[in-house]
């Protein structure tokens, strides 16, 4: 699913203009990223949460060479799903694959 697959859906469903729907889908697409640039988490209830968090500096290795390298700390998103997010996916999961 695409931003462009929501404008649609919004535009279908709600009945408001194209040119509408889209401002709406980028207002909230804007606002949740400014909200991560901050630092902050983002909870959508029903669907789940997004952290941003901070990871420290440590040892890796180049997979190609095997040479030893320090990897630089970085900020990193991570999403957790709702239980019942975890239980529709179960769910429709189950019947997708022909079980039920």
């Amino acid at each position: 699913m695409t931003k462009a697959d929501l404008v649609e859906i919004i535009f279908e469903k709600v009945g408001l203009s194209k040119k509408e729907a889209q401002n709406i889908v980028e207002t909230i697409f804007d606002t949740i990223k400014e909200s991560f640039v901050e630092g902050e988490s983002v909870k959508l209830s029903g669907f789940g949460t997004f952290n941003v968090r901070q990871k420290r500096s440590r040892r890796g290795r180049n997979p190609k060479t095997g040479a030893e390298l320090e990897i630089t700390p970085r900020k990193v998103l991570t999403f957790r799903a709702s239980n019942q997010l975890k239980e529709m996916i179960e769910k429709n999961g189950a019947k997708s694959l022909g079980e039920r």
